[in-house]
């Protein structure tokens, strides 16, 4: 059986979308999920996605890893969900969706990049050498000044797979500081086990950690990533973050199908 897929990016974080509103794709076929996200030998992905009834919302948001297992959320991933869930004529330019750490708001901006509502942050751990948060997935956050060679890939695996963080492993972000309000982002991100060309809840944790650390004052922060640019906003109420936005485009790429 054939089913009809559709490619999106979100700055380079590349995403295979199914409509899986009749329930007809195999989710606990982690194999084929896996074959269809290869490089090589798939349609090539950093995940897939799949978009679902619900009851009290828009649609819901199953997100995949690209080794093929079920994970936690995904910024880039929820904002060109948006925009397939636009392309269905399931929504107009704004939107509620629930996704594996809860609900979540997105509308469209007047440039059409997608805004979406990240959790609230109420615990951020900082030390010596780095901070952990959770912004929807786990993220691991570090300074670093030589981002432009460093070796994201063998040091982020390194800091995924210590004792750290366990057998469920981190997230791991590398930042370099560029101006008050203006980061570069480099991230390791674990079920893809390499880097990616952008990472939402990665941009999303830098921001705030960098906000904790008190490198930056601004409430509204720029990233540059390696696929281009993201916008992080929030309010700070005491240590807590709230009213968290992830802002950047959401672009569709092309329209396929492939065998079941």
């Amino acid at each position: 059986m054939k089913t009809t897929f559709y490619k999106y990016e979100g700055t380079g974080n590349d995403f295979i979308f199914i409509d899986n509103r009749q329930n007809t794709f195999p989710k606990d076929n982690t194999q084929l999920i896996e074959k269809f996200c290869d490089r090589r030998f798939g349609i090539g992905a950093d995940g897939l996605i799949l978009l679902e009834n619900d009851d009290k919302t828009d649609f819901r948001m199953v997100y995949y890893n690209s080794d093929g297992n079920q994970s936690s959320m995904c910024g880039n991933g929820g904002r060109c969900i948006v925009a397939f869930a636009k392309r269905l004529h399931i929504i107009s330019n704004e939107t509620t969706f629930i996704a594996t750490d809860g609900l979540h708001y997105a509308s469209f901006l007047e440039n059409g990049d997608v805004a979406l509502q990240m959790k609230d942050v109420n615990d951020v751990k900082i030390e010596s050498d780095y901070v952990f948060l959770n912004t929807g997935s786990p993220h691991h956050i570090m300074l670093v000044d030589d981002l432009d060679v460093y070796d994201v890939k063998s040091n982020g695996a390194k800091i995924r797979y210590s004792d750290l963080y366990g057998k469920a492993g981190s997230n791991v972000n590398f930042v370099h500081q560029m101006a008050d309000n203006h980061f570069r982002l480099r991230t390791y991100e674990r079920g893809v086990e390499d880097e990616t060309y952008s990472c939402g809840t990665g941009a999303t944790a830098a921001a705030i950690a960098m906000n904790a650390l008190g490198k930056t004052n601004a409430h509204s922060i720029d990233l540059d990533v390696e696929g281009g640019k993201l916008q992080v906003s929030f309010d700070k109420v005491n240590d807590g973050y709230i009213n968290v936005f992830l802002k950047g485009p959401a672009t569709f790429v092309f329209e396929g199908a492939i065998d079941l």
